[in-house]
């Protein structure tokens, strides 16, 4: 009889030793800070002085895990006609931005290829945007 207790205590240390453990492996992925920014402008002072620097910022500064950057409508345009603005992405692909764009817009607007060329995961967004929205992301309009 004293074995059987000894093994049930045994056993119950154990679990409450590792089971907090394995719960907080889990919720560590899902406490990620992750923002989703919806760059949606075609002005170029929205995208330079605040979109695509606060973007940067969030990412380089460590304020959020994960930073997405979505270029959608009209942003698709200014940034595939705009040297400096594509620069600017460069660095924040270097510095690990995540940056998508809306393949219906930029087909819409005929600069799919030129957004393919400078690295950008061009697909469907509708289904990504989404996920985003429901996942836990913070998630900016520009």
């Amino acid at each position: 009889m004293k074995q059987i207790h000894l093994r049930w205590f045994i056993v119950s240390c154990v679990l409450l030793i590792t089971l907090p453990m394995a719960l907080s492996a889990q919720d560590m992925e899902s406490k990620k800070e992750k923002l989703a920014v919806l760059w949606t402008s075609g002005d170029r002072d929205v995208a330079e002085k605040s979109c695509l620097m606060y973007t940067h910022a969030a990412k380089r500064n460590g304020w959020f895990d994960e930073v997405v950057l979505i270029v959608w409508g009209s942003s698709s345009r200014l940034l595939a006609e705009d040297d400096a603005l594509q620069e600017k992405i460069k660095a924040m692909k270097a510095d690990g931005v995540i940056i998508e764009a809306c393949i219906a817009c930029s087909n819409m607007l005929g600069v799919t290829e030129e957004l393919k060329n400078l690295g950008i995961d061009v697909k469907g967004m509708g289904v990504p945007l989404t996920d985003y929205l429901k996942s836990g992301y913070h998630v900016l309009t520009y």
